[in-house]
């Protein structure tokens, strides 16, 4: 496989930014951008997601920033603006609820959102050539609250799992990883991903249920992703991390514990990477080399979960912390990776 499939991730203030997309954008496949009050950037061609959420412990804007090599070239196909090298490809959609199914009610316009995006995304990547798409990261407005007693985050479930099954795709093993977050009250539901040529393994937690096994107390639609991904080069392959929480089995464990949650997200985690090395076969990951991006629901358990994490990896890791809802009420706090194996060390 060629190295063009290889793909990076940094984390950097907003005025490296601007200064990055002033530049051209060179190298550069996407970016989201994390900000209260976000403003207009001119990225050129480069796709940006912009979503409102607030960087803790950090600047006050934050983006991320995926890098792939190759000579790459941006387009639109229906809601999806993309940037590609032909291997892999990052795409942005970002859709107001008010904008489709004039009349219908809240439900309705946020599932008819949902399956529009997703339905765009699906061709999107087929018109491209690529085979999967490898990570999806979601953020939904209010995705907890309660829409005639059924949560916002259900109904993008039963939305999201129709448009898989309506676009003839897996809703079950392999899977993208993903990650679902809430954003606040007004704001558009904004989806970006990743998709490539080459084939994704499924990576499914020992500790836990499959997301896609779920139970129906957790809605009559399970949610559609799997708990990670391997992807790309296998000199060098990439471990995608789903958003990852205190759970085991598919209870919540710890409810009310910012301490508590972390320790168990941590081992899940951990459980994960080992899952990950079984199936790379000569890889080695580890949880040193990852970049992190942690979701902390109150401001008020940043430090107690800021000190575990840091302890339980190493205080050197890329840590990055957001403030967000999750998608369970009684969640404090979810974490998501991604990295690269150490080359150098057998498995």
């Amino acid at each position: 496989m060629a190295a063009d499939t290889e793909v990076s991730v940094e984390y950097i203030a907003v005025e490296e930014l601007a200064a990055l997309c002033a530049s051209g954008g060179q190298g550069v496949l996407g970016i989201a951008v994390f900000a209260r009050g976000l403003e207009a950037l001119d990225a050129g061609d480069v796709p940006v997601a912009r979503i409102d959420t607030r960087p803790l412990a950090g600047p006050a804007a934050l983006g991320e920033v995926w890098r792939a090599p190759g000579k790459l070239y941006g387009g639109v196909d229906g809601l999806v603006r993309y940037r590609t090298n032909g291997r892999v490809a990052l795409g942005v959609v970002t859709l107001n609820e008010a904008d489709v199914e004039a009349g219908a009610d809240e439900g309705q316009r946020l599932r008819a959102a949902t399956a529009r995006v997703y339905t765009d995304i699906f061709r999107c990547i087929r018109s491209l050539g690529l085979a999967r798409i490898i990570r999806m990261w979601n953020y939904i407005p209010e995705i907890t609250r309660e829409i005639e007693g059924v949560e916002r985050y259900r109904h993008f479930n039963e939305a999201r799992q129709k448009t898989f099954r309506s676009c003839q795709l897996d809703v079950r093993g392999k899977v993208p990883a993903a990650c679902a977050l809430g954003s606040p009250s007004g704001g558009p539901l904004v989806v970006y991903f990743l998709a490539g040529t080459d084939d994704v393994t499924a990576i499914e937690n020992p500790r836990q249920v499959a997301a896609y096994d779920y139970p129906d107390d957790y809605g009559a639609y399970s949610p559609t992703f799997s708990r990670a991904t391997v992807s790309g080069n296998p000199a060098c392959p990439m471990l995608f991390i789903s958003g990852t929480a205190s759970i085991v089995g598919h209870r919540t464990m710890h409810p009310g514990d910012a301490l508590g949650q972390t320790r168990e997200t941590v081992a899940n985690i951990r459980a994960l990477v080992g899952e990950a090395n079984r199936a790379a076969g000569t890889a080695y990951f580890e949880l040193e080399r990852f970049k992190y991006k942690a979701y902390v629901r109150r401001l008020a358990d940043l430090a107690v979960i800021s000190s575990e994490l840091s302890a339980a990896i190493r205080p050197a890791a890329s840590i990055v912390y957001l403030l967000a809802d999750l998608c369970r009420p009684d969640l404090l706090v979810e974490i998501e990776a991604a990295g690269t194996t150490d080359r150098h060390r057998a498995h």
